[in-house]
Protein backbone atom coordinates (compact mmCIF):
# COMPACT_ATOMS: atom_id res chain seq x y z
CA UNK A 1 0.00 0.00 0.00
CA UNK A 2 1.40 3.49 -0.36
CA UNK A 3 1.28 6.12 2.06
CA UNK A 4 -0.04 8.99 1.99
CA UNK A 5 2.98 11.26 1.86
CA UNK A 6 1.97 15.31 3.24
CA UNK A 7 3.92 18.52 1.95
CA UNK A 8 4.55 20.58 4.97
CA UNK A 9 3.19 24.25 3.83
CA UNK A 10 5.52 27.36 4.93
CA UNK A 11 3.88 28.46 7.74
CA UNK A 12 2.29 32.22 7.95
CA UNK A 13 4.12 34.69 9.26
CA UNK A 14 2.84 36.72 12.05
CA UNK A 15 1.57 40.34 11.26
CA UNK A 16 4.01 43.19 11.31
CA UNK A 17 7.10 40.44 11.49
CA UNK A 18 8.69 41.86 8.01
CA UNK A 19 8.14 44.93 9.36
CA UNK A 20 10.11 43.91 12.69
CA UNK A 21 12.48 42.18 10.64
CA UNK A 22 13.87 45.09 9.12
CA UNK A 23 14.12 47.51 12.09
CA UNK A 24 16.17 44.46 14.33
CA UNK A 25 18.46 44.49 10.87
CA UNK A 26 18.91 48.12 10.76
CA UNK A 27 19.52 48.43 14.87
CA UNK A 28 22.05 45.31 14.12
CA UNK A 29 24.12 47.18 11.77
CA UNK A 30 23.85 50.53 13.41
CA UNK A 31 25.04 48.47 17.08
CA UNK A 32 28.06 47.18 14.53
CA UNK A 33 28.97 50.55 13.57
CA UNK A 34 28.61 52.42 16.62
CA UNK A 35 31.48 49.81 18.04
CA UNK A 36 33.43 49.86 14.94
CA UNK A 37 33.75 53.61 16.12
CA UNK A 38 34.46 52.97 19.51
CA UNK A 39 37.11 50.34 18.66
CA UNK A 40 39.12 52.77 16.20
CA UNK A 41 38.22 56.06 18.52
CA UNK A 42 40.30 53.87 20.98
CA UNK A 43 42.93 52.86 18.70
CA UNK A 44 43.44 56.33 17.64
CA UNK A 45 43.69 57.40 21.54
CA UNK A 46 46.02 55.24 22.66
CA UNK A 47 48.43 56.31 19.32
CA UNK A 48 48.05 59.52 20.79
CA UNK A 49 48.96 58.12 24.18
CA UNK A 50 51.96 56.51 22.77
CA UNK A 51 53.03 59.27 20.82
CA UNK A 52 52.52 61.33 23.66
CA UNK A 53 54.95 58.99 25.98
CA UNK A 54 57.41 58.91 22.73
CA UNK A 55 57.59 63.21 22.74
CA UNK A 56 58.47 63.16 26.78
CA UNK A 57 60.91 60.71 26.50
CA UNK A 58 62.64 61.82 23.55
CA UNK A 59 63.09 65.38 25.04
CA UNK A 60 63.92 63.97 28.67
CA UNK A 61 66.43 61.45 27.44
CA UNK A 62 67.69 62.44 24.13
CA UNK A 63 65.74 59.43 21.91
CA UNK A 64 66.50 59.11 18.73
CA UNK A 65 65.27 56.91 15.54
CA UNK A 66 67.54 53.90 16.82
CA UNK A 67 65.57 53.58 20.01
CA UNK A 68 62.18 53.49 18.09
CA UNK A 69 63.40 51.30 15.63
CA UNK A 70 63.83 48.65 18.87
CA UNK A 71 60.38 49.67 20.62
CA UNK A 72 58.80 48.96 17.03
CA UNK A 73 60.68 45.44 16.91
CA UNK A 74 59.65 44.79 20.59
CA UNK A 75 56.13 45.87 20.40
CA UNK A 76 55.52 43.50 17.43
CA UNK A 77 56.90 40.32 19.46
CA UNK A 78 54.57 41.26 22.24
CA UNK A 79 52.01 41.61 20.04
CA UNK A 80 51.88 39.66 17.02
CA UNK A 81 48.89 40.05 15.92
CA UNK A 82 48.14 43.29 15.63
CA UNK A 83 49.15 45.53 13.19
CA UNK A 84 50.60 49.29 13.84
CA UNK A 85 54.01 48.83 15.33
CA UNK A 86 56.14 49.29 12.68
CA UNK A 87 58.61 52.17 13.14
CA UNK A 88 57.23 54.56 11.10
CA UNK A 89 53.81 53.90 12.26
CA UNK A 90 55.59 54.88 15.58
CA UNK A 91 56.92 57.73 14.37
CA UNK A 92 53.78 58.87 13.12
CA UNK A 93 52.65 58.86 16.67
CA UNK A 94 55.28 60.85 17.72
CA UNK A 95 53.97 63.32 15.39
CA UNK A 96 50.80 63.66 15.79
CA UNK A 97 51.53 64.02 19.60
CA UNK A 98 53.39 66.88 18.28
CA UNK A 99 51.32 68.10 15.72
CA UNK A 100 47.36 67.73 17.46
CA UNK A 101 48.72 67.40 21.61
CA UNK A 102 44.86 67.76 22.79
CA UNK A 103 43.84 65.21 20.40
CA UNK A 104 41.64 67.37 18.01
CA UNK A 105 41.80 69.06 15.07
CA UNK A 106 40.19 72.52 15.75
CA UNK A 107 36.80 71.50 17.08
CA UNK A 108 37.07 68.00 15.26
CA UNK A 109 37.97 65.46 17.74
CA UNK A 110 40.36 63.55 15.96
CA UNK A 111 39.65 60.39 16.95
CA UNK A 112 36.35 59.91 14.75
CA UNK A 113 38.57 59.33 11.95
CA UNK A 114 40.87 55.97 10.87
CA UNK A 115 44.54 56.63 11.90
CA UNK A 116 45.24 56.76 8.59
CA UNK A 117 42.88 59.44 7.73
CA UNK A 118 44.54 61.30 10.68
CA UNK A 119 48.79 60.52 9.12
CA UNK A 120 47.10 62.16 5.73
CA UNK A 121 45.70 65.54 7.42
CA UNK A 122 48.88 65.87 9.21
CA UNK A 123 51.52 64.92 6.79
CA UNK A 124 49.69 66.66 3.30
CA UNK A 125 48.65 69.81 5.02
CA UNK A 126 50.87 72.26 6.82
CA UNK A 127 47.63 74.61 8.05
CA UNK A 128 45.78 74.04 11.09
CA UNK A 129 43.32 75.82 9.73
CA UNK A 130 42.99 73.41 6.40
CA UNK A 131 43.50 70.27 8.76
CA UNK A 132 40.53 71.56 10.68
CA UNK A 133 38.17 71.71 7.60
CA UNK A 134 39.32 68.39 5.89
CA UNK A 135 38.83 66.61 9.43
CA UNK A 136 35.39 67.73 9.63
CA UNK A 137 34.45 67.42 5.99
CA UNK A 138 35.93 63.99 6.33
CA UNK A 139 33.62 63.17 8.97
CA UNK A 140 30.44 64.25 7.71
CA UNK A 141 30.85 62.99 3.95
CA UNK A 142 32.69 59.55 5.02
CA UNK A 143 35.31 59.98 2.72
CA UNK A 144 37.96 57.19 1.96
CA UNK A 145 41.51 58.34 2.95
CA UNK A 146 41.53 58.24 -1.40
CA UNK A 147 39.06 60.38 -1.44
CA UNK A 148 40.56 62.94 1.20
CA UNK A 149 43.96 62.80 -0.24
CA UNK A 150 41.91 63.64 -3.82
CA UNK A 151 40.56 66.36 -2.32
CA UNK A 152 43.52 67.59 -0.57
CA UNK A 153 45.35 67.55 -4.03
CA UNK A 154 42.65 69.32 -5.47
CA UNK A 155 42.38 72.09 -3.48
CA UNK A 156 38.69 71.69 -2.09
CA UNK A 157 39.21 74.07 0.34
CA UNK A 158 39.64 76.69 -1.92
CA UNK A 159 37.16 75.76 -4.56
CA UNK A 160 34.01 74.73 -2.33
CA UNK A 161 30.98 77.27 -2.11
CA UNK A 162 33.04 79.26 -4.50
CA UNK A 163 30.48 80.12 -7.54
CA UNK A 164 28.55 83.29 -8.13
CA UNK A 165 24.91 82.52 -7.03
CA UNK A 166 21.57 84.38 -6.56
CA UNK A 167 20.45 81.49 -3.67
CA UNK A 168 20.24 83.81 -1.00
CA UNK A 169 17.77 86.36 -3.04
CA UNK A 170 16.18 82.85 -4.40
CA UNK A 171 15.97 80.66 -1.65
CA UNK A 172 14.80 80.96 1.78
CA UNK A 173 17.24 80.37 4.58
CA UNK A 174 19.05 77.69 5.63
CA UNK A 175 18.67 76.11 2.17
CA UNK A 176 20.68 79.15 0.51
CA UNK A 177 23.57 78.47 2.47
CA UNK A 178 23.57 74.75 2.08
CA UNK A 179 23.15 75.40 -1.71
CA UNK A 180 25.99 77.59 -2.08
CA UNK A 181 28.09 75.00 -0.39
CA UNK A 182 27.03 72.64 -2.76
CA UNK A 183 28.30 74.17 -5.47
CA UNK A 184 32.26 75.04 -6.43
CA UNK A 185 34.72 76.76 -8.53
CA UNK A 186 36.37 75.54 -10.51
CA UNK A 187 35.10 72.52 -11.28
CA UNK A 188 38.23 70.00 -12.35
CA UNK A 189 37.13 67.55 -15.56
CA UNK A 190 40.92 67.05 -16.14
CA UNK A 191 39.84 63.19 -15.77
CA UNK A 192 38.43 63.35 -19.00
CA UNK A 193 41.70 63.49 -21.11
CA UNK A 194 40.48 65.84 -23.22
CA UNK A 195 41.98 69.49 -24.22
CA UNK A 196 40.57 72.75 -23.85
CA UNK A 197 39.70 72.50 -28.08
CA UNK A 198 36.77 69.88 -27.03
CA UNK A 199 33.22 70.66 -27.72
CA UNK A 200 30.35 70.70 -25.70
CA UNK A 201 28.89 67.07 -26.50
CA UNK A 202 32.47 65.70 -26.32
CA UNK A 203 32.63 66.60 -22.73
CA UNK A 204 29.42 65.88 -22.11
CA UNK A 205 29.69 62.49 -23.03
CA UNK A 206 32.97 62.28 -21.45
CA UNK A 207 30.88 63.10 -18.15
CA UNK A 208 28.78 60.25 -18.67
CA UNK A 209 31.16 57.46 -18.95
CA UNK A 210 33.36 58.70 -16.05
CA UNK A 211 29.99 59.55 -14.09
CA UNK A 212 31.58 57.70 -10.88
CA UNK A 213 34.49 60.45 -10.72
CA UNK A 214 31.88 63.29 -12.43
CA UNK A 215 29.56 62.74 -9.29
CA UNK A 216 32.81 62.88 -6.06
CA UNK A 217 34.11 65.99 -8.02
CA UNK A 218 30.21 67.38 -7.82
CA UNK A 219 30.28 66.22 -4.36
CA UNK A 220 28.48 64.14 -1.91
CA UNK A 221 24.35 63.64 -2.60
CA UNK A 222 24.15 64.17 -5.58
CA UNK A 223 22.33 61.16 -7.98
CA UNK A 224 22.40 60.90 -11.59
CA UNK A 225 18.92 61.26 -13.31
CA UNK A 226 19.61 61.37 -17.19
CA UNK A 227 21.53 63.16 -20.17
CA UNK A 228 19.81 64.63 -22.84
CA UNK A 229 16.24 64.93 -20.63
CA UNK A 230 13.58 65.72 -22.75
CA UNK A 231 11.18 68.21 -21.78
CA UNK A 232 8.23 69.43 -23.95
CA UNK A 233 6.91 72.29 -23.58
CA UNK A 234 3.97 73.55 -26.48
CA UNK A 235 4.93 71.50 -28.88
CA UNK A 236 8.63 72.35 -28.96
CA UNK A 237 11.12 69.86 -27.48
CA UNK A 238 13.95 71.11 -25.04
CA UNK A 239 16.76 68.80 -23.98
CA UNK A 240 18.50 69.32 -20.74
CA UNK A 241 22.17 68.87 -21.42
CA UNK A 242 22.33 66.83 -17.66
CA UNK A 243 19.50 66.37 -14.89
CA UNK A 244 20.86 65.42 -11.36
CA UNK A 245 18.83 65.16 -8.16
CA UNK A 246 20.49 66.04 -4.94
CA UNK A 247 19.47 63.88 -1.89
CA UNK A 248 20.50 66.56 0.91
CA UNK A 249 18.90 69.57 -0.67
CA UNK A 250 15.78 67.69 -1.78
CA UNK A 251 15.85 69.15 -5.24
CA UNK A 252 16.41 68.65 -8.67
CA UNK A 253 19.71 70.20 -10.47
CA UNK A 254 19.89 71.13 -13.92
CA UNK A 255 23.16 71.02 -15.79
CA UNK A 256 24.21 73.14 -18.28
CA UNK A 257 27.58 73.15 -20.28
CA UNK A 258 29.16 75.61 -22.54
CA UNK A 259 32.28 75.45 -24.29
CA UNK A 260 32.75 79.17 -24.46
CA UNK A 261 32.92 82.36 -22.09
CA UNK A 262 29.98 83.00 -20.00
CA UNK A 263 26.99 85.41 -21.88
CA UNK A 264 23.83 86.73 -19.89
CA UNK A 265 21.81 84.64 -22.16
CA UNK A 266 22.79 81.37 -21.32
CA UNK A 267 20.91 82.46 -17.67
CA UNK A 268 18.04 83.35 -19.11
CA UNK A 269 17.40 79.64 -21.05
CA UNK A 270 18.38 77.75 -17.74
CA UNK A 271 16.18 80.16 -16.22
CA UNK A 272 13.73 78.34 -18.88
CA UNK A 273 14.59 74.98 -18.22
CA UNK A 274 14.44 74.68 -14.29
CA UNK A 275 10.59 76.69 -15.02
CA UNK A 276 9.84 73.97 -16.90
CA UNK A 277 11.41 71.14 -14.64
CA UNK A 278 9.48 72.82 -11.56
CA UNK A 279 6.08 73.10 -13.71
CA UNK A 280 6.74 69.17 -14.88
CA UNK A 281 8.74 66.86 -13.08
CA UNK A 282 9.47 68.26 -9.20
CA UNK A 283 6.98 66.63 -7.15
CA UNK A 284 4.82 68.44 -4.45
CA UNK A 285 7.42 67.80 -1.97
CA UNK A 286 10.46 68.81 -3.94
CA UNK A 287 12.14 71.81 -3.07
CA UNK A 288 12.79 74.22 -6.07
CA UNK A 289 14.92 73.36 -8.99
CA UNK A 290 18.13 74.87 -9.23
CA UNK A 291 20.64 75.33 -12.16
CA UNK A 292 24.49 75.12 -12.46
CA UNK A 293 26.00 76.31 -15.41
CA UNK A 294 29.21 75.42 -16.51
CA UNK A 295 31.43 77.90 -18.67
CA UNK A 296 34.91 77.44 -19.76
CA UNK A 297 35.33 81.31 -18.13
CA UNK A 298 33.45 83.78 -16.87
CA UNK A 299 33.69 87.03 -15.14
CA UNK A 300 32.27 86.82 -12.17
CA UNK A 301 30.45 90.88 -12.12
CA UNK A 302 28.85 89.75 -15.38
CA UNK A 303 27.76 86.88 -14.08
CA UNK A 304 26.35 88.78 -10.72
CA UNK A 305 24.68 91.36 -12.67
CA UNK A 306 23.41 88.27 -15.57
CA UNK A 307 21.66 86.37 -11.67
CA UNK A 308 20.58 89.14 -10.07
CA UNK A 309 17.67 89.59 -12.97
CA UNK A 310 16.48 86.09 -13.24
CA UNK A 311 13.89 84.22 -10.87
CA UNK A 312 15.04 80.79 -10.56
CA UNK A 313 17.77 80.23 -8.73
CA UNK A 314 21.40 79.76 -10.40
CA UNK A 315 24.64 79.58 -9.99
CA UNK A 316 28.10 80.05 -12.44
CA UNK A 317 30.93 78.36 -12.45
CA UNK A 318 34.16 77.72 -14.51
CA UNK A 319 35.53 74.08 -15.25
CA UNK A 320 39.36 73.20 -16.26
CA UNK A 321 39.93 70.37 -18.52
CA UNK A 322 43.15 70.92 -18.22
CA UNK A 323 44.73 71.43 -14.56
CA UNK A 324 45.27 75.46 -14.07
CA UNK A 325 45.23 74.72 -10.24
CA UNK A 326 48.62 74.40 -9.20
CA UNK A 327 49.65 70.73 -7.78
CA UNK A 328 50.46 71.31 -4.02
CA UNK A 329 54.51 70.90 -3.55
CA UNK A 330 55.42 67.70 -2.52
CA UNK A 331 58.54 69.36 -0.90
CA UNK A 332 56.80 71.78 1.17
CA UNK A 333 54.94 69.01 2.87
CA UNK A 334 56.53 66.68 5.92
CA UNK A 335 57.59 63.20 4.65
CA UNK A 336 58.21 60.41 6.67
CA UNK A 337 62.46 60.94 6.75
CA UNK A 338 61.65 64.55 7.78
CA UNK A 339 59.65 63.17 10.86
CA UNK A 340 62.68 60.99 11.88
CA UNK A 341 65.18 63.53 11.53
CA UNK A 342 62.96 65.20 14.29
CA UNK A 343 63.13 62.93 16.16
CA UNK A 344 66.56 63.52 17.25
CA UNK A 345 68.41 67.02 16.07
CA UNK A 346 71.65 64.70 16.05
CA UNK A 347 71.26 61.29 15.65
CA UNK A 348 74.92 60.65 16.30
CA UNK A 349 73.76 61.72 19.98
CA UNK A 350 71.21 59.05 20.10
CA UNK A 351 70.46 57.14 22.64
CA UNK A 352 70.72 53.07 22.93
Amino acid sequence: MKKNSTKTLPQALPAGYADWLAALKTDIAHARQRAALAVNAELVQLYGRIGREILARQQAQGWGAKVIDRLARDLQDAFPDMRGWSSSNLKYMRFFAQHCADGRFGQQTADQLPWFHVVTLLTKLDEPVQREWYATQAVQQGWSRTTLELHIRNRLHQRQGAAVTNFEARLPSPQSALARETLKDPYLFDFLGLGDEAHEREIESGLVRHITRFLLELGAGFAFVGRQFRLEVAGDEFFIDLLFYHTRLKCYVVVELKAGAFKPEHAGQLNFYLAAIDAQVKACDDRPTIGLLLCRQQNRLVAEYALSGIDKPIGVAEYQLLRDLPEPLTGSLPSIEQIETELGDDLANEAT
